[in-house]
């Protein structure tokens, strides 16, 4: 069993959205709703703690699977992440990635933190350094105007590089 107190947080991103908390929250667990911001992926979750996890690529093959460690729906959603469908990527450890949401006046504080049980180099954090913010901009316009943003995503060259080193090991 993986022990969660041992992830320390190495993203943290933050957002506010014109939305309910529940808007927000259906968003980022609604299949249909992370395609259009997620750059095509869809969310397969199980809605529970313990449940499965899953995001799919748009051919329907598992892109990260994992379990969610915390369902506390319109609030927080933690969910353990494993690469799995990026051959790229090697046997990376897990990591755990967590939405909180918070009503703060007429809108809300969205909070994304993933955390590393490792020490995660940083050239290999980069890429979810670029990703996250493209990501849940995407989620926040989709929300406020019902339109994803168009972004052209590329891994960073230091991300490609730090795999290179680790698969060489």
């Amino acid at each position: 069993m993986i022990d969660i107190a041992k992830f320390k947080p190495r993203i943290v991103y933050v957002t506010y959205i014109a939305a309910s908390p529940e808007r927000v929250w259906q968003a980022l667990i609604d299949p249909a709703f992370t395609r259009q911001y997620f750059f095509g992926f869809a969310i397969d979750v199980e809605p529970r703690k313990g449940g499965a996890f899953r995001l799919l690529a748009a051919d329907g093959s598992t892109h990260v699977s994992g379990e969610v460690t915390e369902w506390s729906p319109p609030n927080r959603l933690s969910v353990m992440w494993k690469a799995v469908g990026m051959k790229d990527f090697g046997d990376l450890p897990e990591c755990l990635v967590t939405y909180d949401i918070a009503q703060t006046g007429e809108a809300v504080r969205l909070t994304m933190t993933e955390a590393h049980q490792w020490d995660a180099p940083d050239d290999l954090l980069s890429g979810g350094r670029a990703g996250w913010p493209a990501i849940l901009s995407s989620l926040k316009s989709v929300l406020e105007t019902g339109k994803p943003l168009s972004i052209k995503m590329e891994p960073p060259k230091e991300m490609l590089a730090a795999l290179e080193r680790l698969k060489a090991r």
